[in-house]
């Protein structure tokens, strides 16, 4: 049994594959039609979701299998204080397989762990987005045939934007070339710069505005401000719009660059570029239909897609608890703090991904 937590738990060959086989089924949905009949997916979404639950629930419906879940979870037993393990354990006996989505960063892992069905993560606070990474690099090679060598500029909060940290690491995986273009108190994480660095060899060029870099850009990616995670000295009015991608500053980019966009936007990207041929963002979003019915059918074992074993991982138990206060160890006090270690290069929190001293 396999899960989806982290794009570490595929390989690079694997990832290949789903690609390969979402292009199939984008291509040839008739043929794909039926294979998950019976099979039943829980959508548990504790955190507000369009295009990752709609998805993944047109995802399912088309290969016509059925799905259940919640997107309220003031209507769960969650607000009786029903653990996140006790949740996996419970909808084991009546799915086939998890999408799950929480406000805490390594809540995915705990489902993971106490399920005995395959987990896919649907956004772990500001941690990890693992499908709209693979939506997202699909989506590119779609466009531009690979992704190694180009210049990908991510743009907006990356301090807090889980996709734009699981889209870093998966270009750089890919080897595309980053620059990292944030206000300043909303660059990238320590945690994801560290991981470029050792893991990728790669050292991302950071600037505070887009035009600075914008004509050297092969793909553009903007995020929103994620305002419901900024911490109380952070002032959203402060950095609001800074880096607003419109039609002037677009004059300036390469005629065939790709503007992408996980969405929702807010006032980051502008409406009057929804009819320039470089506007990617919609076809992104379609895109996440065949990338997450090549997932299911692929973690299922429903088709012929080959998983291999995923990277070797060094687990152990850490001494201190993760500094992190939106990791999921702070909120389920039945967990353990453990360490993920990387050889002698650094550690990890187990759960949320962060820099563990020491």
């Amino acid at each position: 049994m396999r899960h989806l937590v982290t794009l570490d738990d595929l390989s690079n060959f694997e990832i290949e594959g789903v690609f390969r086989l979402a292009a199939g089924m984008q291509s040839q949905l008739e043929t794909w039609a039926g294979i998950c009949r019976s099979k039943l997916l829980a959508t548990l979404f504790y955190e507000p979701s369009t295009r990752t639950r709609l998805s993944f629930e047109s995802a399912m419906e088309r290969l016509s299998g059925g799905t259940l879940g919640f997107a309220d979870p003031s209507g769960t037993s969650a607000t009786k204080g029903e653990t996140l393990a006790d949740t996996a354990r419970m909808v084991t006996n009546y799915a086939d397989l998890i999408v799950v989505r929480h406000n805490w960063a390594g809540a995915a892992q705990v489902m993971a762990r106490y399920a005995s069905i395959p987990v896919i993560n649907g956004g772990d606070g500001s941690h990890a987005h693992p499908t709209q990474a693979l939506t997202d690099l699909y989506t590119i090679i779609r466009r531009k045939g690979q992704v190694e060598g180009l210049n990908v500029g991510v743009c907006g909060d990356l301090r807090y934007g889980r996709a734009a940290h699981s889209f870093s690491l998966a270009v750089a995986r890919f080897g595309g070339k980053l620059i990292h273009i944030g206000p300043n108190g909303l660059q990238m994480p320590p945690w994801v710069m560290t991981r470029l660095d050792k893991l990728h060899a790669q050292k991302p060029l950071e600037v505070a505005r887009i035009r600075d870099v914008i004509a050297s850009l092969d793909v553009i990616y903007v995020n929103r401000l994620q305002e419901e995670r900024l911490p109380p000295e952070v002032n959203p009015a402060a950095v609001r719009g800074s880096y607003l991608l419109n039609a002037a500053v677009m004059k300036h980019a390469k005629s065939d660059a790709m503007i992408m966009h996980p969405l929702p936007r807010v006032n980051e990207l502008s409406y009057e570029l929804d009819d320039d041929p470089r506007a990617a963002y919609f076809e992104q979003s379609a895109n996440a239909v065949p990338i997450r019915m090549a997932l299911i059918s692929s973690l299922l074992g429903l088709e012929q897609l080959i998983l291999t074993q995923p990277p070797q991982r060094s687990i152990a138990a850490a001494e201190n608890p993760c500094d992190n206060p939106g990791c999921v160890t702070h909120h389920e006090n039945y967990l353990f703090a453990e360490r993920e270690t990387f050889g002698d290069m650094f550690a990890v929190c187990r759960y949320c991904g962060c820099l563990i001293a020491g």
